[in-house]
């Protein structure tokens, strides 16, 4: 398995080293993926990026086929087609070897199936194939919802990676036109973040130049500082060719370098070759291959496990200080919200003590904003019982006084309503008739600003009761919603009877006009005043001609 095959004896220091980072690996990475599965079962996308290695690469570039030899057993689904159509985020676990109970040495936990173990890794490809299909359907759809596998075994080094949906360019089944914009977009939600390393999977015998994983990568991370390359499929390669100057870096240079691997063929993996057989292959395909001799810190399985992990470690160490801060930042800020939040309340008397007691305050406090007492008085603009004065004392009152009662109404519309309210005969006197209508015209013109007025006190009480809440239901955020539906409900069925009753008043005045009324002028005293205003004007006449 991979650990089986660490490569020979370094010198003393790196040794050390080496040790080092392996108990710094096995201390620090398993408490990143436990944070990792946190703020997974929260279902928050949380403002803390978390370290973790991102597995990029095109479709069938032998993505899948690394991954399986990193934990030495069969369990991803497999396929001509696109097989990985949800994130998988795979966490690799060290343990010891238990050999009294060998076949309990490795077994598998899926996130969403807390508490069950699958020892056998066929009940694993099993179970990602289901959950994939439950979330994404069964007609090769594609999902951004992760699912989150650990896997337990003496045979890894502990490593965590996020296998990423293949790059394809073909719709197929119910893909979407625009599968290849979207499983971009998907990639580079994740390699896009500093904390990410990028393992940008390329299979050798296409145009490397050109890979899809290696072009991804660079618009990510564009000075080659967290990405590292792996080159599949080194053995079927053109004869005559050999990606040893790529593996060098001398094509694309990459800081972390690159690592090549040689993939079980589907023909193996219809014939049953184990991982364990195709790892030893694979080692004496580099053995044998002259142009990869000098360069086995470069070439295969094992050694990109030990690479994977020793980078992901000092790349942890390099981030942790800053998580740390963000992490202890965001508890400071829970911690503060929690409370507020208050004791929970067990008890149903003590919690319906709790409920009258929130009630009671929020009434208390609605009557206080109405009345002006309230403690929190804003200087910036007016509230409450001083809004709802304003809105009557001036809104109201000037769109009242902007009604003028002679517009629209000409003297032509008048000597016209007198006409047709006299019939076939001449008129004597003014009928009331025409006087009635037109009256009535103009008092249907105040139902406007009234249904306003009305409309502005609706929406000032419905201001308040979002202020008042009181800091109690911040608690409660469920009773919180409710009690804003419940009120909202309460006064929008107050504003319809509101606006009716406005209505009615205003019919009630178009019914009857009060001709009787002290400030109403009739026809004697119109003929009075404008006799006086005659009168007035003559006067003003005489005495200009004698000055």
């Amino acid at each position: 398995m991979a650990e089986d095959h660490l490569s020979s004896a370094p010198s003393a220091p790196s040794a050390a080293a080496a040790a080092a980072a392996a108990a710094v690996g096995s201390s620090v990475i398993p408490i990143v993926n436990k944070l990792q599965d946190i703020f997974a079962q929260l279902g928050s996308s949380s403002t803390i990026d978390l370290p973790q290695v991102a597995v990029v690469g095109s479709q069938s570039s032998g993505k899948s086929s690394v991954l399986e030899a990193l934990v030495g057993r069969d369990f991803l689904p497999r396929g001509s087609d696109i097989c990985t159509r949800r994130p998988l985020v795979l966490q690799l676990v060290h343990q010891p070897r238990r050999p009294a109970d060998a076949e309990a040495d490795e077994w598998g936990e899926f996130l969403h199936l807390s508490g069950r173990r699958f020892y056998d890794f066929r009940e694993i490809r099993r179970e990602i194939q289901a959950e994939t299909d439950r979330e994404a359907g069964g007609n090769k759809g594609v999902s951004d919802r992760q699912i989150r596998l650990k896997i337990f075994s003496p045979n890894v080094l502990n490593i965590t990676l996020v296998d990423l949906p293949g790059i394809t360019k073909v719709p197929v089944g119910d893909q979407p036109t625009d599968i290849e914009a979207r499983i971009r977009t998907m990639i580079m939600s994740y390699i896009r973040h500093k904390t990410c390393i990028i393992l940008a999977v390329s299979p050798a015998n296409a145009d490397l130049a050109n890979s899809d994983a290696l072009q991804m990568a660079r618009v990510a991370d564009p000075d080659g500082s967290r990405t590292i390359g792996v080159i599949t499929k080194l053995d079927i390669m053109d004869r005559g060719t050999d990606a040893r100057n790529f593996l060098l870096g001398n094509v694309i240079p990459l800081k972390l370098g690159y690592v090549g691997v040689v993939n079980r063929s589907q023909q193996d993996i219809n014939s049953d070759l184990s991982i364990k057989d195709a790892l030893a292959r694979e080692e004496k395909f580099f053995r044998t291959q002259p142009a990869y001799h000098g360069i086995a810190q470069y070439c295969g399985i094992p050694q990109l496990a030990k690479k994977l992990n020793q980078i992901l470690v000092q790349h942890i160490k390099t981030v942790l200080p800053g998580l740390k801060s963000r992490i202890s930042s965001q508890l400071t800020a829970v911690a503060k919200e929690l409370a507020v939040y208050g004791d929970p309340v067990d008890s149903k008397a003590g919690q319906g003590a709790k409920l009258l007691n929130i009630l009671a305050k929020y009434c208390e406090a609605f009557s206080s904003m109405v009345e002006g007492k309230n403690e929190d008085i804003s200087t910036i603009e007016l509230s409450g019982g001083a809004r709802i004065h304003y809105i009557f004392q001036s809104i109201f009152v000037k769109s009242l006084e902007e009604v003028d009662p002679c517009e629209d109404v000409t003297d032509e519309d008048i000597r016209m309503a007198i006409q047709n309210a006299t019939g076939p005969r001449s008129a004597l006197f003014v009928p009331e008739v025409p006087f009635e209508v037109l009256v009535r015209r103009q008092i249907s013109r105040l139902l406007d600003p009234s249904l306003q007025c009305a409309q502005f006190i609706y929406d000032e009480l419905v201001k308040m009761s979002h202020r008042c809440l009181a800091m109690e239901l911040q608690q409660f955020p469920i009773l919180r919603r409710s009690m804003d539906e419940v009120i909202g409900k309460f006064l929008r069925d107050g504003l319809k009877p509101a606006e009716n009753m406005i209505a009615h008043i205003i019919e009630m005045e178009e019914d009857y006009i009060n001709t009787s009324h002290p400030n109403f002028i009739g026809g004697s005293k119109a003929v009075e005043q404008a006799q006086q205003q005659v009168r007035s004007a003559k006067m003003s006449a005489a005495v200009v001609r004698k000055v």
